[in-house]
């Protein structure tokens, strides 16, 4: 407000001037903080979102944990009667595996349409756009959690214990949950803005399992092993499968691992303060 020749004039309505890359760095974490402030209403649209999947079914969700035993059975007794494998080691680490990779398998495809299939919602509230990211993510754990089920069957009837080695899962798995929330960031802002992303991150999710050690173990190869570590899932799956079954997780993967989390983060967070007040006008 100035005063002029003892008249008052209005400031600026609205100011169109770029913003400098500090104010749009702490949009964006502002935008963080406020998604993680409304984790109930996270929690209820996740849950909503799975209930609705399965609405006027007779199982449910549960659904999920029948589908996925079924694949585990029938593809155990394919792959060991195929390849002679003892059915007590490999069904562990299968059942495992395709658990594992289910959920990151649906954190990545869904997370290319986060904001485009909460179009209706971003136009008409205003809401931080990382509460979409977070919606996908927590809609995720509920499958996971209905299909780790089947895993405590499994290590049940094959008497598998992996004793106090569990314990290191749960900084992996909070790793996991970081990765979940930048991969739906980054992923989702480049398929509200281009509409090939989802299909192309699906095929190439698609070539990503059956390079990756989810239905053979990583110690089949044993030439060119080191090329195994460009995979980014290869390390993010090892240190919590291997403490689940018993093992340690080398440093060397968590070293791999966390790169690999610092690398996406900051390819994350700079696409997303960039563009984040655009995101709405390309819904």
């Amino acid at each position: 407000m100035t005063a002029v020749n003892g008249s008052v004039e209005p400031g600026p309505v609205l100011d169109l001037s770029p913003e400098t890359a500090g104010a749009r760095l702490r949009h964006a974490l502002q935008d963080l903080r406020e998604s993680a402030g409304l984790w109930r209403l996270c929690l209820t649209l996740g849950w909503l979102d799975v209930k609705l999947r399965y609405r006027g079914s007779l199982l449910g969700p549960f659904w999920l944990t029948a589908s996925t035993a079924v694949m585990i059975a029938a593809m155990s007794l394919l792959y060991t009667t195929l390849f002679h494998i003892d059915i007590k080691n490999y069904m562990p680490f299968l059942s495992l595996s395709l658990v594992l990779w289910g959920f990151i398998g649906s954190v990545v495809n869904e997370g290319t349409t986060c904001f485009t299939s909460a179009e209706g919602m971003i136009r008409s509230m205003r809401l931080p756009f990382g509460l979409h990211a977070a919606r996908v993510l927590v809609r995720n754990i509920l499958v996971l959690l209905h299909n780790v089920i089947v895993i405590v069957v499994v290590f049940a009837i094959f008497r598998v214990w992996p004793g106090a080695h569990a314990f290191w899962a749960l900084p992996a798995a909070g790793l996991w949950l970081l990765d979940a929330i930048a991969a739906c960031l980054l992923l989702g802002t480049l398929g509200a803005r281009y509409r090939d992303i989802p299909p192309i991150i699906g095929s190439l999710m698609q070539i990503f399992f059956f390079i990756s050690p989810i239905i053979w173990k990583p110690e089949l190869i044993t030439h060119g092993h080191a090329l195994l570590q460009l995979n980014p899932f290869y390390a993010l799956i090892e240190i919590v499968r291997r403490p689940l079954l018993g093992e340690d997780a080398s440093q060397h993967l968590w070293n791999l691992a966390i790169g690999d989390s610092v690398a996406l983060w900051i390819g994350a967070i700079l696409l997303f303060m960039r563009v984040r007040a655009r995101l709405a006008y390309w819904l």
